[in-house]
């Protein structure tokens, strides 16, 4: 099994920024995919960012490409989630999660961190 565990999240002035962190421990692949996921209250948990396991590959929602990073450090099983420019709709709880590569279905995820960004 994986353990996720996030940190870095908090309150912050809109058009700040917020770095999040998420590592990764316990029986991992050679290989795993990350992304970042959130939830705000009243809605549905949406996609914010992946990254394959080489770094190589990046993917982001509309609503956050070309203000969040997303990048990973594989010598200590952590990926990141750089975020600038933020605006109070991005107020919600980020959660991490992992999955082989060779599966589609992310398969563990983190217990969240709280982000929130005042106007």
């Amino acid at each position: 099994q994986v353990q996720l565990v996030e940190s870095g999240g908090g309150l912050v002035q809109a058009g700040g920024s917020l770095r999040l962190s998420c590592a990764a421990s316990g029986r991992t692949a050679s290989t795993y995919a990350m992304g970042w996921f959130r939830q705000a209250p009243g809605k549905e948990r949406e996609f914010v960012a992946a990254i394959n396991w080489s770094g190589a590959s990046t993917y982001y929602a509309d609503s956050v490409k070309g203000r969040f990073t997303i990048s990973r450090d594989n010598a200590k099983n952590t990926v990141y989630l750089q975020m600038n420019s933020l605006k109070p709709e991005d107020t919600a709880v980020y959660y991490c999660a992992y999955r082989r590569t060779v599966v589609y279905e992310y398969e563990y995820w983190g217990q969240g961190t709280q982000v929130t960004v005042s106007s």
